[in-house]
């Protein structure tokens, strides 16, 4: 080989490892910038990342707060809404002992009234009058307001020698029982005439009468019950205030377990309930003279109690009482009674034991287990011939005196 040949060969052999140098120096470099730019991409995104997940826990953050303040919302609310419902119960017990209070002063208003009245018209009420301070300090479970007149002597005798208590033993019925009895009776239209007098005689002989200011008169019962009411609630504090006519027969302990039952009602109205005819006929007994009042001919009435025996509560009492003057009245005290309370929020106790008949209706019952509260015939409004009847039927449907002495309230 030639010299010249050797020169070539090592130049191209140079020049091939200069070139390999330098490209190998461009790959490095190249791949440090190619580095470089992955890591300055790399960068902002997993800043990104972190920023978006901070993001997202401070969303969940918010949330799980919010939900918190939900929750302690509701809380709130219930506990508000329970502190709401004792508030409204609270007003309401309020509110009725607020109403009892009024009820208890109109009442002792009333038997102010009564009393100033009846002292002043000088009228038989005021011997009860002047005991009514005595007997209001207490309660009593009721009255019983016997309905009379000036011709039923008889009546009245034998219903005290049956169904009544007499002397120390009425006394009891009242003092232990809280139970009062009274025959009910006005006076005549010329005052302290022989009528009168007659009324004042027995009165002091039995001291079982109940004087009202008001002029006798068959057709003036309902101004009678009216005024009744008024000065029983004047001058007893009692529960129930009943109205029954002297020729029936009632079984006093079996009356008052029946009250009893309704004695957390404060406006009850109790008695046979019914819905006769409005008689428009003149002539007619029970004539109806204001029947236009009920609508077309062949009308009923409304529901009321049937007029032998009924009892209402202190409230409706005392209702009447205060209302008295602007009441109106009916023919029939019975339909008076009912009318007084339409509109008002009275309950209607039908009992059909306060309208049993006379033997063998009334003993059958008894025997059954189911002693009548009274007795009497329909087709006499009252016993027929009570006077000499009375005493059977109390012998047949009496309760006896043992129930009486048992009887507590």
């Amino acid at each position: 080989m030639s010299f010249k040949s050797k020169g070539e060969q090592s130049s191209r052999s140079f020049v091939s490892k200069k070139w390999t140098f330098l490209l190998c120096l461009g790959c490095f470099c190249a791949g440090m910038l190619f580095t470089n730019s992955n890591r300055v991409e790399t960068v902002p995104q997993s800043k990104g990342i972190m920023r978006a997940t901070a993001m997202e826990a401070e969303k969940q953050k918010l949330i799980s707060e919010d939900c918190n303040l939900k929750a302690v919302s509701i809380k709130e609310e219930k506990h508000v809404s329970k502190d709401i419902i004792g508030e409204v119960f609270k007003t309401h017990h309020a509110i009725q002992k607020l109403d009892k209070t009024i009820s208890n002063l109109e009442m002792e208003l009333v038997a102010a009234r009564a009393a100033q009245e009846s002292l002043l018209g000088g009228s038989p009420l005021s011997t009860d009058a002047n005991k009514a301070k005595s007997s209001r300090k207490r309660k009593y479970l009721m009255v019983i307001g016997i309905n009379t007149a000036f011709s039923s002597r008889k009546r009245r005798d034998s219903v005290r020698a049956t169904w009544i208590p007499q002397g120390e033993k009425r006394k009891k019925l009242e003092d232990e029982k809280g139970i009062i009895i009274r025959f009910v009776i006005g006076h005549s239209a010329t005052t302290g005439g022989i009528l009168d007098r007659a009324i004042e005689a027995e009165n002091k002989k039995h001291g079982d009468f109940l004087r009202l200011d008001h002029v006798e008169g068959y057709l003036e019962l309902s101004a009678k019950t009216k005024i009744y009411f008024a000065t029983a609630v004047a001058l007893w504090d009692a529960d129930f205030y009943v109205k029954v006519d002297d020729d029936v027969h009632v079984n006093i302990a079996t009356l008052g377990e029946t009250l009893v039952r309704h004695q957390k009602n404060p406006r009850v109205y109790i008695g046979c309930m019914k819905s006769g005819p409005v008689l428009s006929q003149k002539g007619v007994r029970y004539h109806e003279p204001e029947h236009w009042k009920f609508g077309e001919a062949g009308n009923k009435y409304f529901r009321h109690a049937t007029g032998q025996l009924y009892a209402i509560s202190k409230d409706l009492a005392s209702y009447i009482s205060i209302n008295q003057h602007v009441l109106h009245k009916y023919a029939n005290e019975d339909v008076s009674l009912g009318s007084w309370f339409i509109g008002l929020d009275v309950e209607h106790i039908d009992d059909r034991r306060l309208c049993c008949g006379t033997p063998p209706d009334c003993e059958w019952k008894a025997q059954a287990g189911n002693v009548c509260v009274a007795s009497f015939d329909w087709t006499c409004s009252g016993i027929c011939k009570s006077a000499d009847r009375i005493k059977e039927v109390h012998r047949r449907c009496g309760e006896g005196e043992n129930a009486l002495l048992g009887f507590t309230f």
